[in-house]
């Protein structure tokens, strides 16, 4: 099956809208909204795909760490 190819000009008015909806929700609203698209996104994801993620996480954290000790 074909991708269906998306009208640039609904992407454009969709782009535009959301940047304007965007600006009138405090951090809190954003960031349920992402929560609700990250869990979206990890339960289409293997389990080996998640651990990988979790990993590369953990490692970035532990680095993030170590730096600040450093200081």
């Amino acid at each position: 099956m074909g991708a269906k190819k998306k009208d640039p000009n609904a992407v454009a008015l969709g782009s535009r809208g959301g940047k304007a909806r965007a600006e009138q929700l405090s951090a809190d609203e954003l960031s349920a909204i992402g929560k609700k698209g990250a869990n979206a996104r990890l339960r289409k994801l293997g389990s080996s795909e998640r651990q990988e993620i979790a990993s590369k996480a953990g490692k970035a954290r532990w680095a993030k760490a170590r730096k600040r000790e450093e200081k």
